[in-house]
């Protein structure tokens, strides 16, 4: 199995998924970077109501998450006989993206490129990162792995096959991840403010020398 797959890296890159969801929802301008199900709705909502601005607030970060997918994928298929593999390169850019997010002042300008930077990296994880000991998954939002996670759990239950237990704690553990980093964002939050976002830039750093320790 590959350290991109471990469950020890998943659950790192689901504590940097929590503590962004958190830092763009209560420093940002109350915006899920992560989960966009959140934005479309408020974007349509507002769009609807004639509220051209904030429905705008709403659907930038939606297109740069778009474009966080589209980036990786090309990546992916350029870099993939590349000596450095391509899922360090996309962590390399995630870092220094979130990095320069924590230097940018709070102003509602610069709230808005923060936010669609925090969903450009966003994207970029989910879409480099997508399986954990062979189980599909997502490291920055819920709704897939409490899914998968309650369908296993439901079938070991049923049958007792212990592959399907397995499965579930695996689910249910980086849903457990994702809210340890939501609730640490939260906290501090109120106590880094806007450069809060530098710790999810060490937590994907400790998964970048994870990767390269591996390749090594």
């Amino acid at each position: 199995m590959q350290t991109s797959e471990s469950f020890r890296l998943s659950a790192m890159l689901s504590l940097s998924g929590g503590l962004q969801d958190a830092y763009t929802y209560n420093v940002r301008g109350h915006v899920f970077a992560n989960a966009q199900t959140g934005n479309v709705v408020l974007m349509s909502q507002n769009f609807m109501m004639g509220n051209w601005r904030s429905g705008l607030h709403y659907m930038l970060p939606l297109i740069s998450f778009a474009a966080g997918i589209f980036i990786t994928e090309r990546i992916e298929n350029r870099c993939k006989n590349c000596r450095v593999h391509w899922r360090q390169i996309v962590l390399a850019i995630e870092i220094l993206l979130l990095g320069l997010v924590g230097f940018l002042p709070d102003d509602p300008a610069c709230g808005m490129i923060a936010n669609m930077l925090v969903s450009f990296t966003c994207a970029m994880q989910v879409q480099t990162f997508r399986k954990v000991h062979g189980y599909g998954y997502a490291s920055t939002m819920c709704i897939g792995n409490l899914r998968s996670g309650t369908e296993s759990l439901s079938h070991y239950l049923r049958t007792k096959d212990q592959a399907s237990l397995n499965k579930a704690l695996h689910f249910f553990g980086i849903i457990l991840f994702f809210a340890v980093g939501a609730g640490a964002g939260g906290m501090l939050s109120g106590i880094m403010g806007i450069r809060t976002i530098w710790v999810s830039s060490l937590l994907l750093a400790a998964v970048a020398a994870m990767m390269i320790r591996e390749s090594t």
